[in-house]
């Protein structure tokens, strides 16, 4: 597509070429092995310790799990738990400044963190993490930021059973283990948005799952 059908294409690609490139010089970032998207895992990259004391975040501030679009889906697309945990907590502020620090991204490009919690039964259809720039909230998103960029996933828990996050497009599975982090780039080389990185959050069959979820952005986030 054209610059125009995304707006924020030609940063994009700049973003993901320097991103690609700082992330080749980490021997602990394992990029997955398929071409159609750039996916990498970190096993321990936060310690048992502050995983529990970013869970304790979670529950203390987890409300029903909402949606951007203009008009809301099915109550059932996702059943989760969310919100936005304590900037002002130092592990928190020790978390971000990490995630800046691996990506390179500036601080100010990113948002704020967000704790999830799956209870037993609950999750996230397909979706993915791109905005839609066809769609009403975009004429907001993009005066606070613009496109999302890339995607870091951090697992604070392992789950007895189900909970997985599944790539539908690429048929690839995660399964939570304590400390792990995932990353991907929502978008292609190009810069345009990648469809392979729609990813489903599945129901959790046993136990409870509690993720912190930072996205970054093609600007300065507002």
């Amino acid at each position: 597509m054209t610059s125009s059908a995304h707006p924020d294409r030609e940063v994009l690609a700049r973003l993901g070429a320097q991103v690609r490139a700082r992330l080749a010089t980490q021997p602990r970032a394992v990029r997955l092995e398929d071409e159609r998207i750039e996916l990498y895992v970190l096993e321990g990259f936060c310690d048992l310790q502050a995983c529990a004391h970013l869970i304790g975040l979670i529950d203390d501030c987890a409300s029903p799990s909402c949606l951007l679009e203009d008009e809301p889906r099915h109550a059932a697309y996702r059943t989760s738990y969310s919100s936005d945990i304590d900037q002002d907590d130092a592990q928190v502020r020790r978390l971000e400044s990490r995630l800046c620090g691996l990506t390179g991204i500036a601080p100010s490009r990113s948002e704020t963190a967000q704790g999830q919690r799956y209870h037993c039964g609950q999750y996230f259809e397909e979706h993915c993490d791109w905005f839609d720039t066809r769609s009403g909230y975009w004429e907001h998103e993009s005066r606070c930021g613009g496109q999302r960029s890339w995607t870091a996933m951090l697992y604070l828990n392992a789950v007895e059973e189900g909970g997985t996050t599944d790539f539908t497009r690429i048929a690839f599975s995660v399964h939570p283990r304590p400390g792990a982090l995932l990353l991907w780039n929502n978008a292609l080389p190009d810069g345009s948005p990648n469809p392979y990185t729609m990813h489903a959050a599945r129901p959790v069959l046993r136990g409870a799952k509690y993720v912190v979820t930072k996205w970054f952005r093609s600007h300065d986030w507002q």
